[in-house]
């Protein structure tokens, strides 16, 4: 169990949680190694610099948008905050999540 991961992954819910839609086609990536950095966790921002978490939006947001296949989600999973992490991400933190549903094409939106 990763307790500072697990941190970081609350986190990030409670930052958007206003934004956070479940089963929404529309997403963000939120750095999972730059809200560690943020909370001073230098040893989870070099291990997770490149790893995103998911967050569903509930409505498309300004900027550049790109439709991502959504078998791209394939083992990811779905905390109770509603975001959506790479299974090994929620093994690690030794949480119960569920499998996350993504649909058919999913769009990325970059703010």
């Amino acid at each position: 169990m990763n307790k500072k991961l697990d941190d970081v992954l609350m986190i990030i819910g409670e930052a958007y949680k206003e934004k956070i839609q479940r089963g929404s086609r529309h997403y963000l990536e939120v750095s999972i190694g730059k809200h560690a950095a943020k909370l001073g966790h230098t040893d989870l921002k070099d291990k997770y610099e490149n790893t995103f978490a998911i967050v569903p939006l509930k409505a498309p947001q300004k900027g550049m948008k790109v439709r991502i296949d959504g078998r791209t989600f394939v083992n990811y999973a779905e905390a109770a905050s509603g975001i959506a992490v790479p299974g090994y991400i929620a093994r690690e933190t030794g949480r119960s999540f569920k499998a996350f549903i993504p649909n058919d094409s999913m769009i990325c939106n970059f703010t």
